[in-house]
């Protein structure tokens, strides 16, 4: 048996990198999984890269979760085809990368702004509104954050304030449907093993590494376990909580070459 026997998952952004971890793992605890990427040709992508995986028995289905009536013509979908939702996953995710503040336009911080924070606003409202408040068994919500909320990076302020603002909302969420039954918490990882990692050179990526007091990168997997933690029986009484992943770099002061 699996630990998610005869729930139903949506994985927002579940599509490639970590996403696509999140949606293996919650497939392979028994979950009737529903995963979306921005647009069909990256959804098609990552359901192929899932069949590469070894994984099946999930629903992908495109979906830009900053567009309303995309997100609503997905939970049409989950409605017609399982009925209900149990857990909802918050991965989807504008990485903001490669503008400087100082040639940054107000429209890219918006841009960054609607899928980070906007997008998982509006998506957990209708996961709640529809399925969690009409159901005995409430609900469970996971954002994917990151340790840059609270330790910033250069050149990536949209990113990192977006991060921020969903550490926020997890909590106020926290406090405006604990009542309700509906536990939101969130993982915030650090570096992550991704495509982007395939493209840089090898020192670059041992330098990344010495940042790390465990010398290593977290794996999609070791991501994807916290998620279902977070989602799952054993964190029944957490709510509110930023829980980090990213092998001890918070931690420190600074990394050990410059720590002297």
């Amino acid at each position: 048996m699996g630990v998610f026997d005869g729930k139903v998952v949506l994985v927002t952004g579940g599509n490639r990198n970590t996403g696509l971890y999140i949606t293996e793992k919650f497939v392979r605890e028994g979950a009737k999984v529903f995963m979306c990427g921005s647009t069909p040709e990256s959804t098609a992508k990552g359901e192929a890269a899932l069949h590469d995986m070894g994984v099946d028995g999930f629903r992908a289905i495109p979906c830009d979760v900053s567009d309303i009536r995309q997100v609503t013509n997905l939970f049409d979908v989950i409605e017609r085809e399982a009925g209900r939702l149990d857990i909802l996953v918050n991965n989807a995710a504008h990485q903001g990368i490669g503008k400087p503040f100082v040639e940054m336009a107000p429209d890219y911080v918006k841009e960054v702004f609607s899928v980070n924070v906007v997008g998982g606003f509006q998506v957990t409202q209708m996961a709640v509104n529809r399925f969690f408040l009409k159901q005995e068994s409430r609900g469970v919500v996971v954002f994917l954050s990151s340790n840059t909320a609270r330790r910033a990076i250069r050149n990536r302020t949209a990113y990192c304030a977006s991060k921020g603002a969903i550490n926020s909302m997890v909590r106020a969420l926290a406090l405006d449907l604990g009542p309700l039954g509906i536990r939101v918490n969130a993982c915030a990882p650090g570096y992550i093993y991704t495509e982007r990692w395939d493209n840089l050179p090898e020192n670059i990526k041992a330098r990344r590494r010495l940042n790390c007091p465990l010398r290593k990168e977290a794996s999609g997997s070791d991501i994807a376990n916290v998620v279902a933690f977070l989602a799952g029986r054993e964190s029944s009484n957490m709510t509110g909580e930023i829980i980090t992943c990213d092998a001890g770099c918070s931690c420190q002061h600074m990394p050990e070459d410059v720590d002297f």
